[in-house]
């Protein structure tokens, strides 16, 4: 059986992270766990990789992530506020130097007014939580593969 190739955008996130003696976690909704997934077929990734949750259904971003139910009531699955939330709630449930927070539609159908491709991103570190909109085109699998190399991205160039 041949080894999976190994994403050279985690191969930089691990070694920018390891270098400066930083860990990351995820709380992953539209994306299930592809971000850690990724991130932990580098060797060597449980230094850097804290952990994550997947937060497909809106009750468990509550409760796994610690997003506020007024917050979700008030701006639903699908927000900027929400990605935020989780970025800052996996970031401290999981200890990490940083958090991200995946949110999004993957697709064919819109979700709440939002249509295919419209993903939050949220990072918390450093005293600070930023948000980033992304409008993704392709397929499901092309919209959650964009969102995650969209998250490695953001985060590399965020690292001091």
């Amino acid at each position: 059986m041949p080894l999976p190739d190994i994403d050279p955008l985690a191969q930089r996130l691990h070694r920018a992270l390891l270098e400066r003696g930083q860990t990351v976690a995820a709380a992953e909704s539209l994306t299930a766990g592809l971000f850690c997934a990724t991130l932990a077929s580098v060797p060597g990734a449980s230094a850097t990789l804290r952990g994550g949750v997947v937060v497909y259904a809106t009750e468990l971003k509550a409760v796994l992530a610690g997003v506020s139910a007024d917050l979700l009531a008030a701006y639903g699955p699908v927000s900027p506020e929400t990605a935020a939330a989780l970025a800052e709630g996996v970031r401290g449930r999981c200890a990490a130097t940083w958090g991200i927070g995946l949110t999004g539609v993957a697709g064919p159908d819109p979700v709440d007014g939002h249509g295919p491709g419209r993903v939050y991103l949220g990072i918390c570190g450093r005293g600070e939580t930023a948000v980033h909109r992304l409008d993704l085109a392709g397929d499901r699998a092309a919209v959650r593969a964009g969102a995650v190399a969209a998250a490695m991205d953001r985060l590399l160039w965020a690292l001091p």
